[in-house]
């Protein structure tokens, strides 16, 4: 993603030009060239103007008339086509400052997403370079107008924080392409879901990896995306080349708000299907409440069904030892029932808060 140094001419010579002055040397005229070349007189008179490219074809020609080799002209047309094309690619960054300014830029270069740099026109070739696109256009064909429906199948033309959103999904998708994984099989990911619950109630040191190691064997990519500015993203659940992608941020950094956002994402993948994309707590076009509501109690009942709840209310008063056997007798974390007691205010916010082990994942 580093900006790419090389040395472009600030000006290049039309070789026209050049054809000009090799004929005013020979004392050739451009209607004496054309016959000479078996060319079109208005065809020699265009180049000359700088008006008309020299063709592989015509180099050949001139090649034979002048003792120039084809292969300067056809240079010399090259350098000069690419000189244009920069010229209009200058264009397309300075027409792109302010859309720069919209990026939380310094977030994003502080985890390493783009080089740092504080000059805003390289901001803007490392945010082109970061999307993959080279013009603000061509951005927003792909990201607000929805030119192109495969990665993004929403749209975040009305969202006043569309930039940094489309940053963090972006985010997601270079992290995926650095994962291999087999073609996804539903069945398989199902049978792992009581590994993975494992892997919540004993949560060791290196459970992500744990975590994200499992889902790869039935072809579903879990990545850890940590939160830019005004995004309070989450997670995120989308299909990208027929592979179903769980985008998590970790966001609240506690643990039981991180395993119901992953088996919320999980909901999507296993009921919703490939066309359904899902960016939590973030308002879309596109957004189907159904399905987040359908993905919620898929979660919940994962984590704690409803029957298992209700055994663990039929105690008088809740301890915290109740809390810890419970957890054991239904394979759970004790901090998923705490953080659920908690939300329906069956117990006081405080009580068992010791279990709530913090997520610090790298990016």
């Amino acid at each position: 993603m580093a900006t790419i140094n090389q040395y472009y001419p600030e000006s290049t010579t039309h070789p026209g030009e050049i054809l000009s002055e090799a004929l005013e040397e020979r004392e050739i005229g451009a209607k004496e060239f054309a016959v000479r070349t078996g060319k079109p007189e208005k065809t020699i008179t265009a180049v000359l103007k700088g008006e008309s490219a020299i063709t592989p074809d015509m180099a050949v020609l001139f090649e034979q008339v002048l003792k120039v080799p084809a292969h300067f002209w056809t240079e010399a047309q090259r350098n000069f086509d690419e000189y244009r094309a920069r010229l209009n690619f200058q264009l397309a960054i300075e027409e792109a400052v302010d859309w720069a300014k919209s990026f939380p830029y310094a977030k994003m270069a502080s985890f390493g997403w783009v080089p740092k740099t504080l000059k805003i026109e390289e901001k803007v070739i490392n945010l082109f370079n970061y999307f993959e696109v080279a013009s603000i256009k061509a951005w927003e064909d792909y990201y607000i107008n929805q030119k192109l429906q495969v990665a993004f199948r929403i749209s975040l033309k009305y969202h006043e924080n569309g930039t940094a959103i489309a940053s963090w999904l972006r985010r997601g998708e270079i992290q995926a392409e650095q994962l291999v994984a087999p073609e996804f099989d539903k069945s398989k990911f199902r049978k792992l879901l009581p590994n993975i619950k494992t892997i919540m109630a004993e949560q060791p040191g290196d459970f992500f990896d744990q975590l994200q190691a499992l889902c790869l064997t039935a072809g579903v990519k879990v990545v850890h995306t940590p939160c830019l500015p005004k995004t309070a993203i989450h997670g995120s659940t989308r299909w990208i080349n027929n592979v179903p992608l769980i985008q998590l941020s970790g966001r609240y950094k506690r643990n039981d708000i991180f395993w119901f956002t992953f088996y919320h994402e999980v909901g999507h993948i296993l009921l919703h299907g490939k066309k359904y994309i899902s960016i939590e707590n973030v308002v879309y076009e596109g957004e189907n409440h159904n399905y987040e509501k359908e993905a919620d109690n898929f979660a919940s009942d994962l984590i704690l069904s409803e029957k298992e709840e209700t055994e663990i209310c039929g105690v008088e008063t809740i301890s915290t030892n109740d809390i810890i056997r419970y957890a054991r007798k239904f394979g759970t974390h004790p901090a998923t029932i705490i953080g659920r007691l908690q939300h329906k205010g069956i117990i006081a916010y405080g009580q068992g808060k010791e279990f709530f082990e913090p997520i610090n994942l790298c990016d």
